[in-house]
This record gives C-alpha cells, sequence and structure tokens, in this order.
C-alpha cells in the first residue's frame, strides 16, 4: 500500500506524518486490494481540511473530505468516512457474489 501525503499551504510535519500513517495502518490495513492512499491537507482561513483518496482494484475510488479547526481531528474524521465508505463497498461485493 503506497501512503502519499501533500500539504497545501500547510507544512507536514513528521509528527503529522506519523499520525496519519499510524491511523491508516489500524483503520484501513484491513481491506485488501488498496492500491494507493493520497492524503491532502490543506488550510482555509481558519479551518482545517484533510482528504482522502483511496485507490483500489477493480476501479475503486473512494473519496473522503473533513473540515474542522484542529489538523488532527479533521484527519481522523476523514479516515473513519473513508472506512465507512470501504465497508459498505466491500459487503456490497461481498453480498453480490454469493
Amino acid at each position: 500500500m503506497q501512503v502519499s501525503i501533500t500539504g497545501r499551504h500547510v507544512t507536514v510535519t513528521d509528527n503529522v506524518k506519523t499520525h496519519v500513517e499510524d491511523k491508516l495502518e489500524r483503520c484501513l490495513g484491513v481491506f485488501p486490494r488498496i492500491e494507493s492512499i493520497h492524503v491532502i491537507l490543506d488550510s482555509e482561513k481558519r479551518l482545517q481540511v484533510s482528504e482522502i483518496v483511496i485507490q483500489g482494484g477493480n476501479h475503486i475510488r473512494i473519496s473522503a473530505t473533513e473540515k474542522s479547526e484542529n489538523l488532527y481531528d479533521a484527519i481522523d474524521r476523514s479516515i473513519e468516512h473513508a472506512e465507512r465508505q470501504m465497508r459498505k463497498q466491500h459487503d456490497k461485493v461481498k453480498d453480490h457474489h454469493k
């Protein structure tokens, strides 16, 4: 699983990188066929924005965006949102192939 972290108007520190990688390993490490994950961190006025784009096998593309005043909170919420979408997609495929 390839993880890339991009910062727009935000400097991405080592603490932020380790936080993102740890959360992704715990939450999204369960799902097979994840090819790449792109995390985009942005700052808009007083809000911090975290966007996660997950590219998987079989043309699966999941995108989750969250805004918060705290960067770590935005990261956590966007990862949880992406995890819910991945679970829903996984259940659809699993139910389809009986």
